[in-house]
């Protein structure tokens, strides 16, 4: 009889855990949904290869094991984010994390409960996204970058790079201006004795006729704005810049790495382990209104020496030591 109590504590616990596997399976992962105005890439495989993946594996957040995601892309046409967001917010996502400024203004609009995360936006405050930097208010938390600061100090930056070009191209997508980081070029145009030329572009053959643009008013080097489509043709811009000739600085360094003159702005990889982090925190039961927003601490300046040899151009010193990378 004594054989009977051990033996039903067996069976019982033989059972019990099946059972236990299958109510732990039956618990549905944390689903993220990912918003983006670009294109997927080529190869999906290389998503898990980015800095923000990276970043959050070490926080303990793996594809697949303990997260969902739910990735949304609009290629490029800005009209469909809206529904996209709507069909996040309809999936019953956990959090939604979004790129850039427009992704943002798309999910705040779907839904005001749902956390947001923002990867990157332009002046979060401006458009309207937080309340404040420190006290976002909503649903809405991550990070955000000083566009009107960085975009006058890439003026003069390369300004300083070419010291006797008087007229400034400035490439910016066609819409408002909000966002884009122009506010601020005017005042220091004006200090560094500097005409600026506005172009807009909507269309990839847009960029062949702001270039003639710019060489017919005979701009000597030119800013590109940080917005979608200038991202999306980093290429094109770079060799149409070749072509004709004219320093070019933007944001990211993967201007400078495509062949462009030089770059400055945050490190990408910073603002993407910063944005895991957020994720980590929402994911982890913390309220976006208690999260402040953040803006990048560092900025990388990169110089292609390449193309300034190819544009007969010579950076002076004072820029080059400066520098935190000089590509040869």
């Amino acid at each position: 009889m004594r054989l009977i109590g051990p033996a039903v504590i067996l069976t019982v616990s033989l059972l019990a855990i099946p059972l236990a596997t299958e109510a732990q399976k039956a618990v549905p992962l944390p689903r993220i949904g990912m918003l983006s105005a670009f294109s997927p890439p080529a190869e999906p495989a290389s998503q898990q290869r980015t800095p923000f993946w990276q970043a959050m594996r070490e926080l303990g957040w793996i594809e697949g094991q303990n997260i969902v995601v739910e990735r949304r892309w609009a290629e490029l046409r800005l009209d469909r984010l809206p529904a996209l967001a709507t069909e996040l917010v309809q999936l019953k996502v956990a959090l939604i994390l979004t790129i850039a400024g427009a992704e943002t203004i798309a999910a705040k609009t779907a839904t005001r409960t749902i956390p947001i995360v923002m990867g990157s936006s332009l002046d979060a405050v401006e458009q309207g996204l937080v309340a404040s930097l420190s006290r976002p208010g909503g649903n809405v938390t991550g990070v955000t970058s000083m566009t009107e600061e960085l975009s006058v100090k890439r003026l003069e930056v390369l300004r300083e790079a070419a010291p006797k070009v008087s007229r400034i191209a400035i490439l910016k997508c066609k819409g408002s201006l909000v966002g884009q980081g122009f506010g601020g070029m005017l005042g220091a145009a004006y200090a560094l004795g500097v005409n600026l030329q506005l172009l807009d572009v909507r269309e990839a053959e847009d960029y062949e006729t702001a270039f003639a643009a710019a060489i017919r008013e005979r701009a000597g080097a030119m800013v590109v704005l940080t917005c979608y489509f200038n991202v999306a043709n980093t290429t094109r811009i770079v060799a149409l810049a070749t072509k004709h000739r004219l320093p070019a600085i933007s944001s990211g360094r993967g201007w400078a790495e495509s062949g462009g003159l030089m770059s400055y702005g945050p490190r990408a990889s910073d603002m993407a382990k910063l944005t895991a982090t957020y994720v980590d925190k929402v994911l982890k039961g913390a309220k976006p209104a208690d999260l402040p927003v953040e803006q990048p601490t560092k900025f990388e300046l990169v110089i292609n020496m390449k193309t300034a040899k190819a544009l007969g151009l010579t950076i002076p010193q004072s820029l080059l030591v400066r520098a935190d990378e000089i590509i040869r």
